[in-house]
């Protein structure tokens, strides 16, 4: 029996999921049917860039890339390109190594490799890692800078601040 012949496997076939989407391939073409090869290549940040117990990206500005304007996000996102304008959320933003920022940042968390250049205020934390370059004052509670790291600005230790607790006050008791 003819059957036609495969195209090649791409250059890293150490991924275990590529084996078994060979073989489905195989099954595909004993019944004569062509089926499309998923994309089973992982294009989160790698695991030494990752903080807390999720790796997952909820969005990716890769190297060579360029946005303008107002971000605004929930989870985990990491920019390796350039971005100007505005960002905000309450969660992770990574600005990785190569990346260049020019924005004004309100996060809960910023973890920065690249460069920013504008103000960073962080409700967690702000970690500069080498060899980040921050141009701009950073507001936050927890601030972590590597040795390397060039920092040109204004640091302020703001108290952790969660908005949705609302302090209450003890009362007398009514009839006293």
């Amino acid at each position: 029996m003819w059957r036609p012949a495969e195209a090649p496997e791409p250059a890293n076939t150490a991924n275990t999921a590529n084996t078994a989407d060979s073989g489905r391939k195989e099954e595909a073409s004993e019944g004569n049917k062509t089926m499309q090869q998923r994309d089973t290549r992982d294009y989160s940040a790698p695991r030494e860039h990752t903080t807390g117990s999720s790796g997952d990206l909820n969005a990716l500005l890769g190297k060579g890339s360029e946005f303008e304007g107002k971000l605004a996000f929930e989870g985990k996102v990491r920019i390796d390109g350039t971005f100007s304008g505005e960002i905000s959320t309450n969660d992770l933003l990574m600005v990785g190594d190569g990346a260049k920022v020019t924005a004004e940042i309100s996060c809960g968390t910023v973890i920065v490799e690249g460069e920013v250049i504008g103000n960073i205020k962080a409700t967690s934390a702000v970690e500069l890692r080498r060899p980040a370059k921050v141009h701009g004052d950073i507001t936050t509670p927890s601030l972590v800078i590597e040795k390397g790291v060039v920092f040109e600005g204004r640091s302020r230790m703001d108290e952790l601040q969660s908005s949705n607790v609302v302090p209450i006050y003890a009362s007398a008791e009514p009839g006293e």
